[in-house]
């Protein structure tokens, strides 16, 4: 029999995976709650999953790169030091006046391609790295998780 997951042609287990009974590889059983092993399958295989799948390996942090809160009045103050006409700034990082006007008046915020060229122009930071840190979500009983539920909305 074969992997459900990929496809690997070895002994597998019946294994939970978020709701879903699949029949897997030992790798790929790694992915759930292992259930039992399938029929004429050795027991001693049986014992080695259920001790990988107690070993949890510790969860890399993750981080997003965000831009400053005050974005706009950074970006004017250091403008307006330098000299600079909102116009000519616009020229230099090859972007129209009139989104300049709106970063500077917090009305858009800049991607982070563009945040890179304003620091890079006016040497300035605007760009930090933030952890994305797991949430507890709340569940009631007998609902599933959707892909909504796992995504952070930035507000």
């Amino acid at each position: 029999m074969n992997c459900d997951i990929c496809g690997k042609e070895t002994n597998l287990f019946k294994t939970d995976v978020e709701g879903s009974i699949l029949n897997l590889c030992e790798e790929c059983s790694r992915f759930g709650k292992v259930i039992s092993v399938i029929e004429g399958e050795k027991k001693e295989v049986k014992k080695k999953v259920k001790k990988d799948i107690k070993i949890e390996k510790p969860k890399k942090k993750e981080f997003i790169l965000t831009i400053i809160p005050d974005y706009g009045g950074i970006i004017k103050k250091k403008r307006e030091q330098l000299r600079v006409k909102q116009e000519d700034f616009a020229k230099e990082i090859k972007e129209k006046r009139a989104l300049i006007h709106k970063i500077e008046t917090n009305q858009f915020e800049p991607s982070v391609s563009l945040a890179r060229k304003i620091e890079k122009f006016l040497n300035i930071k605007l760009i930090e790295m933030e952890e994305l840190k797991a949430g507890k979500i709340d569940k009631k009983k007998g609902e599933h998780f959707t892909i909504g539920d796992f995504i952070k909305v930035k507000k």
